[in-house]
């Protein structure tokens, strides 16, 4: 008995010292600034900033952006609407780079973008002066020379690969013909074959049978490191565990301890509510989100039962959100389902259903929905999302409702498959994808309700 406490008093003593331990330093663990795609929040970023705090990372030192506007305009040189240009865009992310070396006391940042956000940190590191303030850039999926590369189609769009943005921007910096811009140490993560914008057939583009100039290698970059991770999609070249361990490996020079999400004892969760119009160039089902904060909406969260999404009791977080769109912090159980329920005038009163949370987050965003004219006959209509990452019937398990889900094609190509019951009553409804589950309740459409099934995965 004196021995097992002598061994007790010693493993206590070692969780002291290692609570006191000394913090990393700024050199060992730099911020990291992460930079979403093209009409995406950053709430994408939350799996990332789980994994990368699962190894260590200070939590002050992860910082998403959010741009108010993050869709590219048809045409770069002309206001649009709800749209961002690529100066914009770049003079956003000079201003959040600003602000996260002021608050760290850091002299450079790494830079982590998908997709349009690659062309941000390209274009700052480029043209604004980041070439000062980063030390590394991640680009995962960005269509480094287009989405298209066709003389005379679409060139003042950002996404063409012939146009005068990309032209610019990969134009050689030195002798050996390099599209990077130095010191600054480049990596590119793309899909051998699987990104829905790294494809020679039109398809994705509304195109099909027209050839598109570019080939899956279209996201590398020339004196970058250049990684290719097979079959994972156009968002999993930034937000899956393998960019994850890639990302870590190039920042670091080692591979990481874990890439799993570690668990927290205590999870408070925090984010912002935003509103969606109806712009059907949306990834997100037909609707369009602007990143936005819904002053005036009212938020409840409600624990729900895992197996029927029932809630298990009265709201346990209720709150009207204010001018900075946050609807938090409310303190979460460990691994508890939970139903966001928000409403807000013009808009459908929307549940959105998730996962238990694992770990604290800021990144909590939430968005509420307007019920389109073509889903009021129905009784109930269930959105099941992916938003870090596409379905693919060749690859995932997918489904919804103990079926395959509607709308989801061939080939990596869609975050999202809307469901229209005919039936009436509320009961549970479940979305699968790959081992996750999450269950919701089938809330009228009659009375003015929506229902999501948000996958963490």
């Amino acid at each position: 008995m004196l021995h097992r406490r002598l061994l007790l008093l010693i493993a206590a003593a070692g969780l002291a010292l290692a609570g006191c331990a000394t913090r990393p330093s700024l050199e060992e663990t730099p911020p990291i600034v992460f930079v979403p795609g093209n009409g995406d929040s950053a709430a994408l970023w939350q799996t990332t900033v789980w994994r990368f705090e699962s190894n260590g990372w200070p939590r002050e030192r992860l910082y998403a952006v959010n741009m108010p506007y993050p869709l590219a305009r048809d045409v770069d040189s002309q206001p649009q609407a709800g749209r961002s240009s690529t100066a914009e865009h770049m003079a956003y992310l000079k201003a959040e780079v600003e602000k996260v070396l002021r608050a760290t006391g850091a002299s450079k940042v790494v830079l982590v973008g998908n997709s349009r956000g690659g062309y941000a940190i390209r274009n700052y590191i480029q043209n604004g002066g980041g070439d000062q303030t980063v030390s590394r850039a991640i680009l995962g999926g960005t269509p480094n020379h287009g989405v298209w590369a066709i003389k005379g189609f679409r060139e003042g769009n950002e996404f063409s690969g012939t146009g005068p943005f990309l032209s610019a921007l990969n134009a050689p910096k030195n002798a050996a013909g390099d599209e990077v811009t130095g010191p600054v140490q480049w990596m590119t993560i793309r899909s051998d074959s699987n990104d829905k914008y790294a494809q020679p057939d039109g398809l994705w583009i509304g195109a099909k049978g027209k050839p598109t100039g570019v080939t899956a290698a279209g996201p590398e970059l020339k004196g970058a490191t250049n990684v290719v991770i097979p079959r994972i999609d156009h968002r999993e070249t930034a937000y899956s565990p393998a960019a994850f361990d890639a990302a870590y490996r190039f920042i670091t020079g080692h591979a990481p301890q874990t890439t799993a999400i570690q668990s927290e004892i205590s999870v408070v969760l925090n984010g912002k509510v935003t509103g969606l119009g109806l712009d059907p160039l949306d990834s997100r089902s037909g609707n369009f989100a602007n990143n936005l904060p819904l002053p005036g909406a009212q938020l409840a969260v409600y624990a729900t039962d895992p197996a029927t999404g029932a809630r298990t009791g009265a709201a346990v977080h209720r709150t009207t959100v204010g001018a900075d769109g946050l609807w938090g912090p409310f303190t979460a159980q460990p691994g508890v389902p939970y139903e966001f329920e928000i409403s807000a005038p013009g808009y459908a009163t929307t549940h959105i259903y998730r996962s238990g949370f694992p770990r604290s987050s800021n990144l909590v965003h939430l968005s509420v929905e307007r019920l389109a004219d073509a889903n009021k006959d129905a009784r109930s209509v269930v959105t099941l999302i992916r938003p870090r990452g596409y379905f693919d019937p060749a690859r995932d398990r997918i489904r919804l409702d103990g079926n395959t889900p509607p709308g989801v094609p061939a080939g990596a190509g869609v975050a999202a498959s809307k469901l229209k019951l005919t039936s009436d009553g509320l009961r549970a409804i479940t979305g699968e994808f790959n081992g996750e589950r999450v269950t919701g309740q089938t809330w009228p459409v009659a009375e003015g309700h929506v229902v999501v099934l948000e996958l963490t995965d």
